[in-house]
């Protein structure tokens, strides 16, 4: 039993039985309330909040371990990285935003292909549509002119002038600058009779169909004694890349003048072809 008392003009005096209650209810009894002068007050039971001792926490044992994976920043507790001497006068004179670190948001996180807009895919399935140009082989070779790109093309010229540079090294400026300027010149041609096509797939057109010539280029050391055969080669691959070409920027519009664009396509893989051989 406990027995409180507050200041000496107010006494209160409270029961409290500890002794568990049957089913386990812990109860609270409340004797009476004295006031000096305001007669005797007693205290109900309902006033009193009854808990049961079943519902107790001290019933039941409770384990357990918590982990993190999270290591924390050096610095203290609020994830503020300490500085140094320099830091603390740079930020004294007021040069502390020279200190600020910012955030690396996930663009710039991305590989350096996507980056560079280099899909190395996309390249690979246009070369086998340059190379294998019958429609009855079923690749989707309007994807060349439809989606075109500028890094799958400048490989293949590339290529094209490097082996080509065998004891002429000046023709590798000259691939590069007939690509640009005769890209250009087709993509004027067609404009003016009436084709809808754009620089970019011109240019983009132009240069992957230079890869048959690629193909023969190595083709030719084994066959160079052979003169006939060699002839008929050089005569193949401008064929061949002339046709992948023509075929791909012949739009619906230019199907009745196929001949008047095809005609310079086949002239500029012709020089094309001489800058490699030197004739």
């Amino acid at each position: 039993m406990a027995s409180t008392r507050m200041g000496s003009t107010n006494a209160v005096s409270i029961d409290i039985d500890t002794t568990p209650a049957i089913g386990g209810v812990s109860s609270v009894k409340t004797i009476d309330s004295q006031q000096e002068g305001s007669g005797k007050y007693i205290i109900t039971n309902d006033e009193f909040k009854f808990i049961s001792a079943g519902n107790s926490a001290d019933n039941y044992d409770i384990t357990g371990s918590v982990s993190s994976s999270i290591t924390a920043a050096p610095g203290d507790g609020f994830n503020i990285r300490k500085r140094g001497i320099t830091s603390s006068m740079l930020e004294a004179k007021g040069f502390g935003w020279l200190l600020e670190e910012e955030d690396v948001e996930e663009e710039d996180q991305r590989p350096l292909l996507e980056e560079l807009d280099i899909d190395l895919k996309d390249i690979y399935y246009k070369l086998r549509c340059v190379l294998f140009p019958l429609p009855q082989l079923g690749f989707n070779r309007h994807i060349v002119r439809e989606s075109p790109d500028f890094w799958g093309p400048l490989l293949v010229i590339l290529l094209y002038a490097i082996i080509s540079l065998y004891g002429q090294f000046r023709v590798v400026s000259w691939i590069l600058t007939i690509w640009i300027f005769g890209s250009l010149m087709v993509f004027m041609l067609a404009r003016v009779l009436g084709g809808e096509v754009s620089y970019s797939q011109c240019l983009g057109v132009i240069g992957y169909s230079v890869l048959p010539l690629f193909v023969i280029a190595c083709i030719l050391p084994l066959v160079r004694s052979l003169h006939y055969l060699s002839m008929a080669i050089k005569f193949f691959g401008v064929l061949w890349a002339s046709f992948s070409a023509g075929s791909l920027l012949c739009v619906q519009e230019l199907q009745h003048k196929k001949p008047l664009l095809v005609y310079p396509i086949f002239l500029l893989y012709v020089y094309f072809l001489s800058l490699y051989t030197g004739a």
